[in-house]
Parts: structure tokens; C-alpha cells; sequence
């Protein structure tokens, strides 16, 4: 192809991938082993090894040195020193071409290959390859020594889309990082050098975030602290091993020590390290990192030998022996058995170790078959998952795991073989997790943060086996390892229960129905399962090789409207395939450090949209008459963009985003990650865009992310897949206020919207949609508040047709049968809608946002309230909406707004209406807010709640809180009324009291009663009322507290009419001597003995009916007994003040009822008396004897009746004994 340069490298097969590094390989230097020279596999060196094997980013090692630096041409000499004013060299001296080649074949070959290819090597050749196998950049060292990433570009986040940057930082005396070299599609346009002075912050370009490097616990920043101190000594590097020895200073808890360090390194990649620390952990330890920072920063200081097997050939016989010998000397103690064990061998003609050529050597790299990868401990990362897993997301688990998954994403986005490598181990401990087998066996869902775990695994796999430049043996054996993993039972579901239910990954934007029946017979969708469909995909479409190889790709204008949709009318090419799909394949480039082919795939893919919404629009246009006849639409979009697990338009904002950032100078300043300042975006025209079009990434960006967020989609099956939906949608709409509206944004913003409103059954906020679409109020919420400053109309047009919420609606008659099977599995889904709480309240947002912004406008702001009428359904939610008004219209520091007032105060009422028939537990709070917000208002209003009380309020609410409230002297005063208003309210008032107490008159009586004091015929008609409904439905507590009232008022008679009254309706035990109303009956009858004799006598009939407790009745008799009868003093009665006899009427009936009552009662108490109730048992009989000597016969009475207890209850015996002894 034209274009093909940088695409076709990055397509182009890849050498053959490694094994695994052995620390030791068989050289036959001086053994008498023939060696033949090795074919030229992959060219020479410094050819195109641009797309190395997994992990082969090292392969990709710069040809030439950094600009101004010029290392020494012979010898094992340092590299080029750096200092704090820079270059100490000479600028401009190129590098000398030994040292180019050197440092490419140190990249990419190992060394057993250039051993093979010449038969002698010259040693200053061996010694520059040596020199230059070492590690040259500290980003790959600060890598594997934290869990902290890098940042953009360099920065890498948990989630779809989000990784570290590509191409790592340039070491002293090489223009690149290990991670990209200069000739990569992915190379950065500068690298820097990683030699600093001391004291400065470490890695400015690399990118190491500023919250790691003032973090002093991380390893890598203590590696820095102790390479600073002085603490590395006695470094030596022997071939491809380096050695020295590590100081941490003493400490308060710990005194000095020395540690051993060794590393083995191979083709710029440590591939073993050995502390005498004792090191634990997944990453490096601060002794491993301060040796390589060391080995990078100060090369000149560390003496450099070639392989120990090349030094021992240059010896002869004696020189060796004596080596030997005193090798063994010095370690006696260690290595003599094994010595003579090898000696033994040797000479003896059949051993083993005399049938393979040459011997082992440690210091000589590895060999042409060993996998050429970084030092991973396999076993501590999956020590490590495992206890971050068995803490359940408490302790900070969950955020760990998130920090490895991001770690997986900085190694993909370097090249690192071990970013799959590591992503497999912690797979395989999240599916030995013994909670799957338990959340199985019980039925029950995994927790949400576990779940969001398992996400990201799925998506990280995705993106794994979508990795551009891995070989199809890798391939293979990631499909074999996720159909493994996938077909265990306890492998979770990609969607809950539902998870077969969605579109397969590699199917195309359009399926045939064909397609669709099928779909329902495919097998369970595991969070495998997409990954697994991705090692369908390649990379190997001419034409997508040409999209992402060039940004000037073109079509010639006779190709443009080809039947294969290639291109667009403006030639510029399209990428045709399943969205999700298509933006996964961006992902992948991203996380594999291709950042400028992403970009390109994501305008082909934005373009490709593009076309799609215009022909949608031009298919509804034709449909519109006949929609809008129907009320009803179908859903088109199979499978929401929004919650998706690929997280498909994330990607493509990160993308376009990522190209426009610009970076703050000082960001390594920053002493806390949380002080983070919000990035900074710049336009960056499209390269492939007419200029006069002013599209820019940015501009892309936002329409690409306002076309999926505006994608009418069906509401997702699942509690999980449905808060997800909202998770992600909240998530992107917090990047888009990120962005800086300017001009073309704003631009960009309304001709979107504009086409949204007017995209019939495609767009959410199309003018009719299906009744389970999901709603769109977050996202109108946002498009509102962007809008209004711009274009209000448009704003308003957007939010109020937003307000939505079919599935709360009434079923539309004709619902039309759509081509997606699961929206039509049920008829009515609305029970499955989890989060419809969480919907309303979304909806209620957007409805206080368009009141707040509508204040003052009387005609926007009834448009409104008529949308909150028609489409808000919840009486809280509209309560508080009221509440949110009334705030607004009515600050502290200045006037109220009348015409927010005005809508409150209608919401209000609204809701009253809503909650008259209902249980509703704020009730009260909104009846006494109503009447608040009324008298805000002005005295109609309240005068309108009084006359319409009855669809407003129960006869008690209105009663004791509306009329009560309005007619208080607060009320009054605040509305500052005259008296005409006043005697207004106090009318509707009375009116009102007078229709609640025929109503209601057990709730509403006493109420009444107290509104009407003032009108003397409204008062006698309350009091009516109140003696109309005594005898039918009222209670003895009602009519004895009204009776109480009226005593209070000054009207004794109808008091006690109203406790006589009261008296019919009480019914006291015998042992009920603890009753609430006992009290009542004793202020009665002291009511009717003030009264006078006539009334006394009146209500005794009544008490001894009524009352059967001993203890009380004898109370009123001891009571009426003690004080002369007609003590009130009632005009026109004469008070003889004579005390009353027992012996005569009325109170001889009541003598009797008591003693019969006491006679009863101690019957009553001896048939199941206890001896622990004896003692009190006899004080009641005390009690009774002084009621039974009231009488004239009464001794003789209590007398028998003591006789007939001993008689009848003589069986007990101890009770009676003390009968006996108190009463004779």
C-alpha cells in the first residue's frame, strides 16, 4: 500500500516469541565444540524488528543515541555522562557506529545468536553488546518496583480504555526507552534521558505521578534515597550478571546492613534478581531498584568484564588450574563437595556432563530459545491476589487489585510479554476464588465491587488477545486458557442471567433476523466469552491496515460511493463492524503503545457513525407521519453503548482526549495527588479534515460522546447491568464537564442536539420512544446546563421533552412489536426496573435544574410545571421539587420571587391531592409546608385552602393544622393584615370547623370547638354537633375531654352532660384499678358533687354501672363523703352544706355497688392467688373492712363475710392463718 510505512510495521509478522530466561546457557568458547554459523533469522541487526513478539518491546531499542552524545568507541568505557547543566560531551558529535549497532543488536538478539553467527568476536564488539544489554531506562525499573503508574502521556487507569503510555524514557546514552524506539509507530516525538542530578525529581519525562515520587514507602523512591546516600558499593558487572552490595542506614528499631544483590539482565531486561533482603513482594525491592538506577545512572563507575567463560578461554592450562584451586580455597566450606562432585564426573569417560558440548555459564545471557522477559515472581502475585480476594473489598482489597489491573495496562502499553503473563495469574486466582462456589451453591449475586472486578478482567482480556503484534501461537494458547476458565460452572455470567441474551462481539452493526432467532439458542455468556470471540479478529484487512497506517488515506473520487461503504462522500474511509467491536480494537492500539493508530481508527469509526445518523434520519422522515400516528416506536439498537462491558465510548473520548491534553509544566510539583488540578485540553485539528471545516479532536470527542450517550437503547436486564448503566453514564458526563466550552465546542453541542431531538426511533430524545428506552435525564441534565448559556430555547426544547418516563405511563394501546427478541420477552418489564428510584430521582434533578434556571420567566416556568405535572409520579419527589422552589424564590437576602413562589406553591397542592388517599409518613411535614408556602404567598392563597379543604386535607389535618396555623397571632402578623382580611380568614375558618366536626366529630369536635370561641352561634352549633355524635360513634376518652374543655370555658352543666354521656360508654373491670380513665370518672363524679345533689344523684347510676373496681368506686365514695354536696355555687341554687349520709340516697347505692364490688373481687383474687401475693392480698382486705364499716351493720357484715372465706377457702391454710391473725 501507498501509505503502508507505519500500519505495516505494525501489522508485519513478528519474530518468533521467546521462552522462559534461564540463568545459565552452555557455551563452547575453547571446548573444541564446532560451531556453525546461524542463519540470518529477522535480518541483521538494526533491521525492522519494529513488531517483536510479545513483550518485545525491548526489540524495538533505538539505532541511535541521544542528540549531543557520543559514548566511547572502544572498550567497556562508560556511556555518556549527564550532568545538572546537561551534556558533558560536546553537542553535536554523533555516535560512533560500533556503538549504534551495538546498541541495537544489545536490544534485540541474544547473544548465543551473534556467538553463532561469527565464528570470533573481537573483544571491544563483545564489550560495547555487554555494555549496552543493561536496562537503559528507569521508567521500566520504576515499572516493577510500584504499583503507581505512569501518567498520560505515560498515565494508565483501571477501567476500559485507560493505560499507561507508550514508549518509555531514554536511559544516559539513549535517545528512547525500552517500551518504543525512535522508528515505532508508537515512539514518542522526544524521549529524555534518564541520568539526573541528585536531588531531582526522578523521572520528568517518564512520568512517575507526583503522588509516587513524594510517597517515601514506595520502593522505587527509597531505590532513589539509598543510590543518593551512597549506600551501592562494589559494583561489578560480569558479562550479562551484575552484583554489588546494598546499606540501609541504621535505624531507631534496626542497626545497618549490608545486603547482596545480583541481577541477571538479557537483551535490556532483567530476567532474574537475587537479594540477600529476603524480598517478599510482587515488584522489586528498594536494594534491586537502587543497584539498576545505579548501573544506569553511573555506568562509567561499574567495572564491566565480559562472560566469565570468555575470560577462562584466554587461559591456559596452569592459569586455570590455579583459578580452580583457588576458587575453592576461598569458598571451601561451600563449594568443595560439590567441586570433587564435578570433578568425578569429568573424568570419568560416560557421565553425562561429558556428552554435552561446552559447559554452563551464568554471565553469559540467554539463550536464542529462552523467553526474552522481565523478572516476574510468579508466586507472590498470586500470593498477592489471593489475599487481596480473601479480604472481601475490605482493607482497601479492591483498590489493590484495581492498581494491579492498571499495572497489567502500563506493561501491555509497553510491550511487556508480562503484562499477559500477569493478567493470568491473577485470573487464575479470581477463579479459585472459593466465594464463586458459595455465591453458586446459594443462589445468590456476587457484590457489586467484586463484580466491577470481574468487568475489568473481561474487558483487560479483550484487550489482550486483540494485541496487534501477537503471534498466532499466543493466540491459540490465550483462546485454549479462556474456553478453559469459561467452561468452569462457577465462571460468572457477563450480564447476571441474562448474559445470552447479548449481541455477539464480532457481529456486524446490522444483523439479519436469521441471526437474531439464532441468538437465542447460543450458548451462556461468561466474562470470557467476548475475549474469546476476539481471537476471531485479526488485523489483517488491507483496508484497515490503510486506515490506521496513514492519516492522509483517501479514496479517489470514482471509488466514493463503492458498494462496500468504504468511504464517505468526502472519501475519507470508514471502518464498517460492530461498534463495541470496533472500539475495542481502538483499546487494544491504545494499551499496546499505538496511540496514533487508535486516533485514526476512531475518526474512521466517528465517520462511519456519522453516516449511519444521516441515513437513520432520512428512514425516520419517511416513518414520522405513521410513528407519531401510532404513539409508539420500536428499539433499533441492539445492544446499549452505555454500561457496555467494553465501554465502548469511553474509549473513544480517552482517545480523542488523550490527543489534545495539554500538559502542566509543574504537574510534578504537586505534593498530593488529590490537589490534582482538571486537565487541560487544547484544539488539535483532524489530520485527514478540510481546514475550513475547524474539526479538531476535541470537537470529535464531544460528538461522538453526545451520539452514544443519545442512542436510544432498551433497559438493560439486571439489578448490575442496570447501576452500571448509570456508573458509566455518570463517569463520561464528568469527563465532558471537563471540557471547556468554547466556540466550536459549542458549536459542535448544538448541531448534535439538533439532530438527537430530531432522530425519531434512533435517538433517546427523539419525540417518540419506546416505553422501556432508557430514560435520558442525567444526560439532558448536562446537555441543559451546557446549552442555556448559548441557545436557551434549544436548551429548554431538549430538557422539557427529556422529562419522560414512559414506563410509568399506562401501557400505550398498539404497543408496536419491535426486531430485538428481549424487549419483547415480557410484555410489561416494569417490576425489573431496579433502579427506578434511582431514575425518578434523576428526573427530579433535571426538573429542579430547568426551575432554578427558569426563575422569574413565568411563561417557561409553567411549561415546566406542566411537564413536572405530567410526567413526575411520585408525590416525594414533587414534594421536594416544592420544597426546592420555595427555597429558591425565597432567599434570605432579598425579595421573593412571586412567580417561583407561585409554582411551589401549586406543586404543593399537587401533592396534597396525590397523598389525601394515600400513607404517606411526611404527611404532616407537607401539610404544615403547604400552609408555610401559602402564606408566602399572600392571604387568597390561604383563603383558597380554606374554602377548597376538603380535596386538600382530612378533616383533622385541616382542623388542627391548616385553620389552627392560619389563625394564629404569627400568621396574622406576618401578612400584616387589616381587620376586613382577619374576620375573611377567621370565617373561612370557622367554616371550616363546623364542616370537619360533622365529618369527623370523634377528630375534629374539640378543634372546633376552639376555632368557633369567638362566634357565639358558630360555638352552640359546634357544640350540637358534638351532642348529636355522643351516642353514636364517640368515644368516653373523646366526650370526657371536651367535657374537660367546656369545664375550662366556664360551662360546668354542659360539662357534665358531656361526662354523662361520656359514663355510657365506659366499662370497668374489677381488675382494672390501673385504667386510663380512671381519672376521668373521678373528676366526673367531683364535677357532678360540686354541681349539687341533684346531679350527684344523677351520675352514681351511671358510675355504678360503669365502674366494677372496688378500690375506685370506693375512692368516690370516700371523696363524696369528706365535702358537702354544691360547692360550685351555681347562680339560682340553694347549698344546705350538710354532709352526706351513707345510709340514705344517692350514696347508699353506691355503699353497696362497693362492698359487692370488694366481695367480688376477693373471690375473684383467691382463685388464683399466689403465696408471694399474700401480704398484699391482706392490706386489700384491710382496705375493704374500712368500706364495709361505713355502714350501720357494716362490722357484722365483714364479720360473715370473713367467716364464709375461712369456710369456703380453708385448703390454704397459711393464707388463712394470717387471715386469722389480723382480722380475728
Amino acid at each position: 500500500m501507498a501509505e503502508g510505512g507505519e500500519g505495516e510495521e505494525l501489522l508485519r509478522p513478528s519474530l518468533p516469541a521467546a521462552g522462559s530466561p534461564g540463568p545459565k546457557r552452555l557455551c563452547s568458547r575453547g571446548v573444541g565444540a564446532a560451531v556453525a554459523a546461524a542463519p540470518r533469522a529477522g535480518g541483521c541487526p538494526g533491521g525492522p524488528v519494529g513488531a517483536a513478539g510479545a513483550g518485545g518491546g525491548a526489540a524495538n531499542a533505538a539505532a541511535v543515541g541521544p542528540r549531543g552524545c557520543c559514548p566511547s568507541s572502544g572498550g567497556p568505557g562508560p556511556g555518556p555522562v549527564c550532568g545538572p547543566a546537561g551534556p558533558l560531551l560536546p553537542l553535536q558529535q554523533p555516535e560512533s557506529l560500533l556503538d549504534a549497532a551495538a546498541k541495537r543488536v544489545a536490544g534485540s538478539w541474544a547473544f548465543e545468536r551473534v556467538e553463532g553467527r561469527f565464528q570470533r568476536i573481537p573483544e571491544p564488539v563483545q564489550r560495547r553488546i555487554v555494555y549496552w544489554s543493561f536496562p537503559r531506562s528507569e521508567r521500566q525499573i520504576c515499572m516493577y518496583s510500584s504499583f503507581q503508574p505512569g501518567r498520560p502521556g505515560g498515565g494508565a487507569a483501571a477501567g476500559p480504555g485507560n493505560g499507561a503510555s507508550a514508549g518509555g524514557t531514554g536511559a544516559a546514552g539513549n535517545g528512547t526507552g525500552v517500551g518504543g524506539a525512535e522508528d515505532s509507530p508508537a515512539a514518542p516525538a522526544a524521549a529524555t534521558g534518564a541520568a539526573l542530578p541528585p536531588g531531582a525529581p526522578p523521572l520528568p519525562a517518564s512520568g512517575v505521578p507526583a503522588s509516587a515520587a513524594v510517597t517515601e514507602g514506595l520502593p522505587f523512591r527509597r531505590g532513589i534515597r539509598l543510590l543518593e546516600t551512597g549506600a551501592v558499593d562494589n559494583v561489578l558487572q560480569v558479562g550479562f550478571h551484575l552484583s554489588g552490595t546494598v546499606t540501609e542506614p541504621a535505624t531507631a528499631a534496626e542497626a545497618e546492613m549490608t545486603y547482596k544483590v545480583a541481577i541477571s539482565f538479557d537483551r535490556c531486561k532483567i530476567t532474574s534478581v537475587t537479594c540477600g533482603c529476603g524480598n517478599k513482594d510482587i515488584f522489586y525491592c528498594a536494594h534491586v531498584v537502587a543497584l539498576s538506577l545505579y548501573r544506569i545512572r553511573k555506568p562509567d563507575q561499574v567495572k564491566l568484564r565480559l562472560p566469565i567463560s570468555e575470560t577462562l578461554f584466554q587461559m591456559n592450562r596452569d592459569q586455570l588450574q590455579k583459578f580452580v584451586q583457588y576458587l575453592i580455597t576461598a569458598h571451601h566450606t561451600e563449594v568443595l563437595p560439590t567441586a570433587q562432585k564435578l570433578a568425578d564426573e569429568i573424568l570419568s569417560s560416560n557421565s553425562e556432563i561429558n556428552q554435552v558440548h561446552g559447559a554452563p555459564d551464568p554471565t553469559a545471557g540467554a539463550s536464542i530459545d529462552d523467553e526474552n522477559c522481565w523478572h516476574l515472581d510468579e508466586e507472590q502475585v498470586r500470593e498477592q491476589v489471593k489475599l487481596f480476594l480473601s479480604q472481601g473489598g475490605y482493607y482497601g482489597s479492591g483498590k489493590q487489585l484495581n492498581s494491579m489491573f492498571a499495572k497489567v495496562r502500563e506493561m501491555l502499553r509497553m510491550r511487556d510479554s508480562n503484562g499477559a503473563r500477569m493478567l493470568t495469574l491473577i485470573t487464575e486466582q479470581f477463579m479459585a476464588d472459593p466465594r464463586l462456589a458459595l455465591w453458586r451453591q446459594q443462589g445468590t449475586g456476587m457484590t457489586d465491587k467484586c463484580r466491577q472486578l470481574w468487568d475489568e478482567l473481561g474487558a483487560l482480556w479483550v484487550c489482550v488477545v486483540l494485541n496487534p503484534h501477537c503471534t498466532l501461537e499466543e493466540k491459540g494458547c490465550w483462546l485454549r486458557q479462556l474456553r478453559k476458565w469459561g467452561d468452569m460452572d462457577v465462571c460468572p455470567l457477563e450480564d447476571g442471567n441474562y448474559g445470552n441474551e447479548l449481541p455477539n462481539i464480532t457481529s456486524a452493526l446490522t444483523q439479519s433476523s436469521s441471526h437474531r432467532q439464532s441468538s437465542l439458542a447460543r450458548s451462556r455468556r461468561t466474562v470470557f466469552t467476548r475475549a474469546i470471540e476476539g481471537c476471531d479478529l485479526h488485523w489483517q484487512d488491507s483496508h484497515l491496515q490503510r486506515i490506521i497506517s496513514s492519516d492522509f488515506y483517501i479514496s479517489p473520487s470514482y471509488q466514493r460511493e463503492g458498494e462496500g461503504l468504504l468511504f464517505n462522500s468526502q472519501g475519507q474511509p470508514l471502518w464498517l463492524e460492530h461498534v463495541p467491536t470496533a472500539c475495542a480494537r481502538v483499546d487494544a492500539l491504545r494499551s499496546h503503545g499505538y496511540p496514533k493508530e487508535a486516533l485514526r481508527l476512531t475518526v474512521a469509526i466517528i465517520n462511519t457513525l456519522r453516516l449511519q445518523q444521516q441515513r437513520q434520519l432520512e428512514i425516520y422522515k419517511h416513518q414520522k407521519k405513521e410513528l407519531l400516528q401510532r404513539g409508539a416506536t420500536t428499539i433499533t439498537n441492539l445492544e446499549s453503548w452505555v454500561g457496555h462491558p467494553l465501554n465502548p465510548i469511553g474509549c473513544l473520548f480517552l482517545t480523542l482526549t488523550e490527543a489534545c491534553r495539554v500538559e502542566d509544566e509543574n504537574c510534578l510539583e504537586i505534593s498530593d495527588a488529590g490537589d490534582a488540578k482538571p486537565p487541560a485540553y487544547q484544539h488539535v485539528p483532524v489530520a485527514n479534515s478540510c481546514p475550513e471545516s475547524g474539526e479538531s479532536y476535541l470537537s470529535l470527542a464531544l460528538e461522538v460522546t453526545l451520539m452514544g450517550m443519545g442512542q436510544q437503547r432498551v433497559m438493560p436486564e439486571g439489578l448490575y447491568a442496570q447501576d452500571k448503566v448509570w456508573r458509566n453514564e455518570e463517569q463520561i458526563i464528568a469527563r465532558l464537564q471537563e471540557l471547556q466550552l468554547d466556540a466550536v465546542l459549542v458549536q459542535t453541542l448544538r448541531k448534535q442536539c439538533i439532530l438527537l431531538l430530531e432522530g425519531g426511533p434512533f435517538s433517546g430524545l427523539g419525540e417518540v420512544i419506546h416505553r422501556e428506552s432508557v430514560p435520558m435525564h442525567t444526560f439532558a441534565k448536562y446537555l441543559f446546563s451546557a446549552l442555556l448559556p448559548h441557545d436557551a430555547d434549544l436548551a429548554y426544547k431538549l430538557a422539557l421533552r427529556s422529562m419522560r418516563l414512559p414506563v410509568l405511563e399506562t401501557t400505550a394501546s398498539g404497543d408496536v412489536t419491535h426486531p430485538h427478541h428481549i424487549v419483547s420477552v415480557v410484555p410489561s418489564r416494569y417490576p425489573r426496573w431496579f433502579t427506578l428510584g434511582h431514575l425518578e430521582s434523576q428526573q427530579c434533578e433535571l426538573a429542579s435544574t430547568m426551575l432554578t434556571a427558569a426563575k422569574g420567566d413565568m411563561l417557561r416556568l409553567r411549561t415546566v410545571l406542566e411537564a413536572i405535572q405530567k410526567n413526575i409520579h411520585s408525590s416525594s419527589l414533587i414534594f421536594k421539587l416544592a420544597q426546592d422552589a420555595f427555597k429558591i424564590a425565597t432567599p434570605a437576602d432579598n425579595n421573593s420571587d412571586t412567580t417561583l413562589l407561585n409554582v411551589a406553591l401549586e406543586l404543593g397542592l399537587q401533592v396534597m391531592r396525590m397523598t389525601l388517599s394515600t400513607l404517606n409518613w411526611r404527611r404532616r411535614e407537607m401539610v404544615r409546608w403547604l400552609v408555610t408556602c401559602a402564606t408566602e404567598v399572600g392571604v387568597r392563597a390561604l383563603v383558597s385552602i380554606l374554602q377548597s379543604w376538603y380535596t386538600l386535607f382530612t378533616p383533622t389535618e385541616a382542623t388542627s393544622i391548616v385553620a389552627a396555623t392560619v389563625m394564629s397571632h404569627t400568621t396574622i402578623l406576618r401578612l400584616s393584615l387589616d381587620y376586613p382580611q382577619r374576620e375573611e380568614l377567621a370565617s373561612c375558618a370557622r367554616t371550616l370547623a363546623l364542616q370537619c366536626a360533622m365529618k369527623d366529630p370523634q377528630s375534629c369536635a374539640l378543634s372546633a370547638l376552639t376555632l368557633c370561641e369567638k362566634d357565639h352561634i358558630a360555638f352552640e352549633t359546634a357544640y350540637q354537633i358534638v351532642i348529636d355524635a355522643a351516642s353514636t360513634g364517640m368515644t368516653y376518652s373523646q366526650l370526657f375531654t371536651i367535657a374537660r374543655y367546656m369545664e375550662h370555658r366556664g360551662y360546668p352543666l354542659r360539662a357534665f352532660k358531656l361526662a354523662s354521656l361520656a359514663m355510657t360508654h365506659l366499662n370497668l373491670a374489677y381488675n382494672q384499678d390501673t385504667h386510663p380513665a380512671i381519672n376521668d370518672v373521678l373528676w366526673a363524679c367531683a364535677l357532678s358533687h360540686s354541681l349539687g345533689k341533684n346531679e350527684l344523684a344523677a351520675i352514681i347510676p351511671l358510675v355504678v354501672k360503669s365502674v366494677h373496681c372496688a378500690t375506685v368506686l370506693s375512692d368516690i365514695l370516700r371523696r363524696c363523703t369528706m365535702t358537702a354536696p354544691g360547692l360550685a355555687g351555681i347562680p339560682g341554687r340553694r347549698n344546705s352544706g350538710k354532709l352526706m349520709s351513707t345510709d340514705k340516697a344517692p350514696l347508699r347505692q353506691l355503699l353497696d355497688a362497693t362492698i359487692s364490688a370488694y366481695i367480688n373481687t376477693t373471690h375473684s383474687r383467691l382463685t388464683h392467688i399466689s403465696p408471694r401475693h399474700y401480704g398484699e392480698f391482706i392490706e386489700f382486705l384491710s382496705k375493704a373492712r374500712e368500706t364495709f364499716l361505713l355502714a350501720q351493720d357494716g362490722h357484722i357484715q365483714f364479720a360473715q363475710f370473713i367467716d364464709n372465706l375461712k369456710q369456703i377457702y380453708k385448703g390454704k391454710k397459711k393464707l388463712m392463718l394470717l387471715v386469722r391473725e389480723r382480722f380475728g
